[in-house]
C-alpha cells in the first residue's frame, strides 16, 4: 500500500465543510470523507508546529522526550513514522515545511525533501501603519501574483508530477504545507471568496479566561479593533483553506487518472488550529488549549476501507503513526503511546471512554524555549515584525506561557496550569468553552476525577525506555 499524507497547517477542523461548517469551504475534503473515514474529534497533542509534529510521528506526547518547543526537533537517534517507512524500503517524497526533523535526521527519512520552488512571500505584505491597531493583527494584503506561484501550489505540483511520472512502488508522499498558517491572506479569488457578514458568529470575548488572552489581545492591540475586522480575518482564513483544498483536489484527480488510488492510502490532518478572531484573538498560544486549537481534521481513505464512515469518539493525531505503520505491515521498535486506527478505517466505533492528551508552555528554568531570543529571533524582536508582540509577551511576562496540560473526554475539559489559572469546561452545556467552571464546589467531583486520570496518564507515559540492554558488571 502506498501512502499520501497531506496536511495543511494550522487548520481548525471547524472551518471545513465535513465537519458542519455551513459555508462548505472544503468540497475536495468532504469528497474524501465521503469515500473514506472522518474522525469527528480528533485532538492534537501540542498547539505548536514543531512539537505537534513530533508527537504525530513518534507517537509521544510532547513531554515524552522533551519535544515541546520550536528548536527541538527529532533527531538521529529517535525513531519516526518516515524514517520506519524510508528503512521498508519505501520511497518517501517530501515536498513542504520541516519543523519536524533535525537537519542530519532529513537523509534518514526521505528519499527527496524540498519547498519544490522559490519563496516568495505568504501575501501582498501589511496594509497598514505601524500606528494603525490592525497592524498586528496578522491580517494582510492578497498574495500578489497568480494562484499557480502560491508556494504551496508548487508543493501540491511536484507532488502531482511525483505521481503522473510512475513512480516506483510503495512510496509515502509527505506534503507539509503552510496555509491556512497566518498572516491571513491568500491568492484571488480565494482571499475575498467569503463575505465576513456570511462568517458565523465568533466565539466573544471571555473574562473568565486565563490571563494571555487579554495580554495577547492588548499587546496586538486587537481590543482596539472591531468586530468586523475579526470577521473579515475568519473570512480569510475560509478562503486560505479553500485555496488548500483546491489543490487537495488536483491531488485526488490525479490519483484517480494514473490508477494510483486503488493501492494508496490518503491521509488529511492538521498540526493544529487557529483562533482566526475566536475570543477576540488570532493565530495560537504555546499554553492555549481550547478546541479552537487542539481539535483537527482527520480523514483517511484507504483501499478496501469503508466509505462515509464516522468516528465520532475521541481520537489523537499521532494515532496517525500507527496506523500507518500497521497497514505497511511495519512493526514498531520503540514504546509509544498512539493507537492504530485501522479497524475503524473499516467501519469499526471508536473507543467511547478513550480521553485526549495535550501539553504546552513552558517552565522559567528553560529559558531557552521562550520565543524571543535576542540572537535567535532577533528578526522578530523590531517593532515593525508581525511576530513583535509575540516575543515581547513571552519574555515580560513568561507565566503567560507557563506549562500547561489538558485531559479531554467526551463531556468535560480539564487544563491545568501551576503558574497560572485552570480551566474546567462542560462540553455538553458549553460546547464553545465560554464558561470556566474549575474551583467552583458544584464541579469539584468531576474536576477531582478529571485530575486524578491525568496524574496516572502522566505516570504511564512519562517517559520511555529502550528496547535495547546493556550488560552490567565486568
Amino acid at each position: 500500500m502506498n501512502f499520501v499524507i497531506f496536511m495543511p497547517d494550522e487548520l481548525r477542523a471547524e472551518a471545513c465543510g465535513c465537519y458542519g461548517h455551513p459555508l462548505q469551504p472544503t468540497p475536495q475534503l468532504d469528497r474524501l470523507a465521503a469515500g473514506g473515514t472522518r474522525f469527528e474529534q480528533c485532538h492534537v497533542q501540542h498547539t505548536v508546529c514543531s512539537p505537534s509534529r513530533c508527537s504525530m510521528m513518534t507517537g509521544w506526547y510532547p513531554h515524552t522526550s522533551g519535544h515541546r518547543t520550536l528548536w527541538h526537533l527529532l533527531r538521529p537517534h529517535e525513531p519516526h513514522l518516515l524514517r520506519y517507512l524510508r528503512e521498508a524500503g519505501y520511497d518517501v517524497r517530501w515536498y513542504g515545511k520541516n519543523d519536524l526533523l533535525a537537519a542530519d535526521s532529513l537523509p534518514l527519512a526521505a528519499t527527496e525533501w524540498g519547498g519544490g520552488a522559490a519563496p516568495v512571500k505568504h501575501g501582498g505584505g501589511n496594509p497598514f501603519a505601524p500606528s494603525d491597531p490592525r497592524f498586528y493583527s496578522f491580517l494582510w494584503e492578497p498574495f500578489p501574483h497568480e494562484p499557480e506561484a502560491q508556494p504551496d501550489a508548487a508543493k501540491v505540483r511536484r507532488g502531482i508530477d511525483f505521481l503522473r511520472a510512475g513512480p516506483a512502488q510503495p512510496f509515502c508522499l509527505y506534503l507539509p504545507l503552510t496555509y491556512p498558517h497566518c498572516p491571513y491572506a491568500a491568492p484571488q479569488p480565494w482571499h475575498d471568496r467569503y463575505d465576513p457578514a456570511t462568517v458565523p458568529p465568533l466565539r466573544p470575548v471571555c473574562a473568565d479566561k486565563p490571563d494571555f488572552h487579554d495580554l495577547i489581545r492588548r499587546t496586538r492591540r486587537l481590543d482596539q479593533c472591531d468586530d468586523a475586522l475579526l470577521r473579515q480575518i475568519n473570512a480569510v482564513y475560509l478562503g486560505m483553506t479553500s485555496f488548500v483544498d483546491h489543490w487537495l483536489g488536483q491531488l485526488l484527480d490525479t490519483l484517480d487518472d494514473t490508477g494510483l488510488a486503488d493501492d494508496t492510502a490518503v491521509f488529511f490532518l492538521s498540526d493544529h488550529g487557529d483562533w482566526a478572531g475566536d475570543y477576540g484573538l488570532v493565530e495560537k498560544w504555546p499554553s492555549g488549549l481550547d478546541d479552537t486549537l487542539t481539535r483537527v481534521p482527520f480523514v483517511a481513505r484507504i483501499p478496501g476501507g469503508a466509505a462515509g464512515h464516522v468516528v465520532p469518539q475521541i481520537t489523537e493525531l499521532f494515532d496517525l503513526s500507527a496506523t500507518v505503520l500497521e497497514l505497511a505491515g511495519i512493526a514498531p521498535r520503540h514504546t509509544h503511546f498512539a493507537r492504530s486506527l485501522v479497524p475503524q478505517l473499516h467501519g469499526a466505533a471508536g473507543d467511547p471512554g478513550r480521553a485526549a492528551f495535550a501539553a504546552g508552555g513552558y517552565d522559567r528554568h528553560e529559558p531557552h524555549c521562550f520565543e524571543g531570543h535576542p540572537v535567535r529571533d532577533a528578526w522578530a524582536c523590531q517593532p515593525e515584525a508581525i511576530y513583535y508582540p509575540k516575543v515581547t509577551l513571552q519574555q515580560t511576562h513568561p507565566a503567560s506561557v507557563c506549562r500547561a496540560q489538558m485531559i479531554r473526554t467526551s463531556t468535560h475539559k480539564l487544563i491545568v496550569r501551576p503558574d497560572g489559572r485552570d480551566e474546567l469546561y462542560d462540553l455538553l452545556a458549553d460546547p464553545l468553552e465560554l464558561h470556566n467552571l474549575a474551583g467552583q464546589p458544584a464541579h469539584h467531583a468531576v474536576q477531582h476525577q478529571l485530575e486524578r486520570r491525568l496524574l496516572e496518564h502522566n505516570l504511564t507515559v512519562s517517559d520511555v525506555t529502550p528496547w535495547t540492554e546493556d550488560p552490567r558488571g565486568f
